[in-house]
């Protein structure tokens, strides 16, 4: 089961062919997906896309010196999507970005599959790097996401990584 948010910015909602916003889609499903084919329908929106910048992250075999066989990935249904559409509209507020695709998986998951991608289009590729950097640092923290590791010691929780907090602090805005 997936769920999917599609956003358009009120400028484009009011007049399409106005100044480009970002075109923003989040999705959060169980099921496996093809990081090439979400590549390729990112590009295919729209014209004018100089760049496309995707993540994807895997699930790992292995996490902190211990063999992991096996995760389990729980969310919040609702509130996990609009902490996700959150942090995509930021980003697209802080870079001149033509599009965002950001999929999230939930469930069961075994090591190798794939458990995120975050694309970002735009006209250059700084924006895209940069903005595609901001979500998955955003994401790692701040999305509403519990995971459980199967471990030859048995089921723990992921806890939060410093190291990841501290990613953030490059994006913090002077006051």
């Amino acid at each position: 089961m997936a769920t999917r948010w599609r956003s358009f910015p009120p400028s484009r909602v009011a007049d399409m062919t106005a100044h480009r916003s970002a075109d923003i889609g989040i999705v959060v499903q169980s099921g496996c997906f093809d990081p090439g084919q979400l590549l390729n329908q990112l590009h295919a929106r729209q014209a004018g896309i100089g760049a496309v910048v995707t993540f994807v992250g895997y699930v790992r075999d292995f996490n902190l010196g211990q063999d992991v066989a096996g995760m389990l990935l729980e969310h919040y249904p609702g509130m996990t999507e609009k902490a996700l559409q959150g942090i995509a509209a930021e980003a697209a507020e802080r870079w001149p970005l033509l599009g965002v695709e950001v999929l999230h998986r939930v469930g069961q998951l075994a090591p190798g599959e794939p458990i995120v991608f975050v694309g970002v289009s735009a006209a250059h590729r700084q924006a895209a790097f940069d903005a595609c950097h901001f979500i998955i640092d955003y994401l790692k923290t701040r999305a509403p996401f519990w995971k459980k590791e199967a471990t030859p010691a048995g089921s723990v929780w992921v806890e939060a990584r410093a190291s990841d907090e501290a990613a953030l602090q490059r994006w913090q805005r002077p006051d």
